[in-house]
């Protein structure tokens, strides 16, 4: 009541507003000035105003109002179907394999909600993209982010049976200097240098010339199947076909350490009911294949 009067100068008005009498109003303001010892209203036959208390007390009011809206808003949100739309990022082939078989499903659950998934072998600014929510496979750079690390991934060499039995397996990284290798890059066939040695093991770089670049992972994939050479991948991408003996791994004793893989949102104070619930099915679906 307070608030309606302060912002509209007027008992006769803020008691219009609210469907109450104006005495009633009157009352209510009176009866909060006395509990407060302070007097937050100056009142004249013509006008109402606030005094230098009232007006740093209505900035607060106003605040926790709007505060106890969102909260009610949540709070129904909370009983409601979920609608509308949720922007997600995610590596390319990462969210395809792993991302967006739990996305569908939640859709197919929820069928007044859309989905914007960019799949993207960079990092991009959840905030300036307006992405709810994002996966990213590293170090985490950004503190601001709220962040669930869901497992690791390793970064391994890999090489078809065929391409193995007619060049040899590798024994240690330095060969690779004189193999035919496969590079994942945007850059145009200089050389790269690759990275060996983790906690506990010599750390060292190996500078290799590709025979081969490309600028997908899936080009990569499908390079190294061809017997093209070795290629520098994540497990996750070559899991399966590991599995299936299409590829195999090798110089493993050699390998860096495994990277983090963390669900991440901006630091909002206010999670949508939609993103929230869509969270709590990715995280614990990923902790169970990579935790």
């Amino acid at each position: 009541m307070f608030v309606e009067v302060a912002e509209r100068g007027s008992f006769v008005k803020a008691a219009a507003h609210l469907g109450r009498s104006t005495a009633a109003v009157s009352r209510a303001v009176a009866a909060l000035e006395a509990r407060l010892d302070t007097r937050l209203l100056l009142r004249t036959t013509r006008a109402v105003t606030l005094t230098d208390a009232g007006t740093r007390y209505l900035d607060r009011c106003r605040t926790l109002l709007a505060g106890f809206e969102e909260l009610e808003a949540a709070a129904a949100s909370e009983q409601a179907e979920p609608q509308g739309l949720i922007s997600l990022t995610a590596p390319v082939v990462f969210g395809r394999l792993h991302v967006l078989p739990v996305a569908a499903a939640f859709l197919g659950e929820h069928p007044r909600l859309r989905m914007r998934f960019l799949m993207l072998d960079r990092n991009v600014s959840l905030v300036d993209e307006g992405i709810d929510v994002g996966v990213r496979i590293g170090p985490l750079a950004d503190s601001s982010l709220k962040a669930a690390k869901v497992g690791r991934v390793t970064r391994g060499i890999y090489a078809s049976p065929a391409y193995l039995a007619r060049a040899g397996t590798p024994e240690t990284p330095e060969e690779l200097g004189h193999r035919d290798c496969i590079a994942v890059s945007a850059a145009t066939g200089e050389n790269e240098r690759w990275a060996f040695g983790a906690r506990g093991r010599p750390r060292k770089t190996v500078a290799v010339t590709p025979r081969l670049t490309v600028t997908t992972i899936d080009a990569g994939i499908e390079a190294a199947l061809a017997g093209l050479g070795l290629a520098r991948l994540l497990s996750y991408q070559v899991d399966a076909l590991v599995a299936a003996g299409k590829l195999t791994r090798v110089l493993a004793a050699h390998e860096p350490d495994a990277l983090p893989i963390h669900v991440i949102q901006p630091a909002s104070a206010h999670v949508p009911a939609k993103v929230r619930g869509f969270v709590d099915r990715l995280v614990p679906a990923l902790r169970k294949k990579f935790g």
